[in-house]
């Protein structure tokens, strides 16, 4: 076996999407200089645990981390998937954190993925196990992916700072590779349906969220159904919490969702205000607020929401040597990021078009061809 060329990367920045990419490309890495400069330097814990994700779903993977923890050296395996796989997700980052990478990697698997993961499951950072549910996996569809094989089970939810909450993912694999998308068409939004859970507080909190929320959808449609999530004892974790997340269809099918949830802080960002405890969002506040982001999200047009755009790139740079076309809304930092990524990993360059009509913006590329050799080696 010959000497393996390591590809040179410095920071912590979108680490996450770096590792991905790198995996599914077959592109060892060496990270260096993360966080250096910083008073506590190195890997942060929810790094380390999507490191050891990592391991656990491919065969033959290399991670060293230096005792610092500001050098990483990546070197991936072959992706086997399987089933019955248990996973902690910390308390720092939440579940939706590991969500993304793990569902495009389980497709590029050598069997079906079936995994349990523990933690946090609705907090105001990463998007909500509900917004993944309802329009995440919705997304995969467009590419080739059989919907019948994804799922996302909600067996407990979590709030912080304690979490407790439990969920099961099934990501089924694809067979050769997925399939080019032109996906152009918004529409106009027909219905808007949603979540509002509530983990030991009142059950009180659900409806008055729903109906700040109705108060403002109706105004415009009438078709605005959001159901209620109320948990007790063991299912409603270990701290306090509540949250709404909302779904936005339109005619032409896209999903737009947008969440929100409150809980309190966790016990590392508490420490500035240690003295007394920060007053709580009202639940009426909260579900005028969710509204008027996925409100915010529609006016912006495109096929799917800010939040989704990095993973659309993704999936357009995975597909065959075929032209994908896809209209987003306006640019987020994270899709700008997203596209340089790839750019770097998969050698894939996207037609960056605006169109100054309705300020969206058309994006084309011929995708990399990535193909699931996981399972021809098997």
């Amino acid at each position: 076996m010959g000497k393996v060329a390591y590809k040179r990367l410095k920071g912590s920045r979108h680490l996450r999407q770096r590792l991905v990419l790198a995996t599914l490309a077959g592109a060892a890495v060496v990270v260096e200089e993360i966080r250096s400069d910083e008073t506590s330097p190195g890997l942060r814990p929810y790094e380390v645990s999507f490191l050891r994700l990592l391991e656990t779903i491919s065969d033959d993977c290399l991670v060293e981390i230096n005792e610092t923890g500001t050098k990483l050296r990546y070197k991936p395996g072959v992706l086997i998937g399987g089933k019955n796989i248990v996973h902690d997700c910390g308390l720092s980052r939440s579940i939706g954190y590991f969500l993304e990478p793990l569902i495009l990697l389980g497709l590029f698997g050598k069997k079906p993925l079936s995994i349990r993961l523990r933690g946090i499951t609705n907090d105001a950072k990463d998007p909500s196990v509900d917004t993944f549910r309802m329009t995440t996996l919705h997304m995969f569809k467009r590419f080739g992916v059989p919907l019948e094989g994804l799922d996302l089970k909600i067996e407990s939810r979590g709030a912080p700072p304690l979490g407790g909450g439990e969920i099961i993912l099934k990501v089924p694999i694809i067979l050769n590779s997925l399939s080019a998308a032109n996906w152009i068409e918004e529409g106009m939004v027909k219905r808007i349906r949603g979540v509002a859970f509530s983990t030991r507080v009142s059950p009180q909190f659900t409806n008055r969220m729903i109906y700040a929320a109705r108060g403002i959808f109706n105004r415009f449609i009438p078709d605005v159904h959001i159901f209620t999530d109320h948990r007790i004892g063991t299912a409603g974790g270990r701290s306090p919490g509540y949250g709404i997340s909302l779904v936005a269809e339109t005619t032409a099918g896209c999903l737009i969702s947008a969440d929100s949830t409150v809980s309190h802080p966790k016990a590392d960002e508490m420490e500035e205000e240690m003295d007394e405890k920060p007053e709580l969002m009202s639940p009426e506040d909260l579900g005028v607020r969710a509204a008027s982001m996925l409100l915010e999200e529609v006016e912006q047009g495109g096929v799917v929401d800010s939040s989704h755009q990095g993973l659309l790139f993704i999936l357009c740079a995975l597909c065959p040597p075929d032209i994908s076309k896809i209209r987003v809304g306006k640019l987020t930092p994270y899709g700008i990021e997203t596209l340089r990524n790839i750019r770097d990993f998969l050698g894939v360059k996207f037609d960056i078009k605006p169109d100054p009509n309705s300020s969206t913006v058309t994006l084309k590329c011929v995708g990399s061809g990535i193909r699931n050799l996981s399972r021809k080696l098997s």
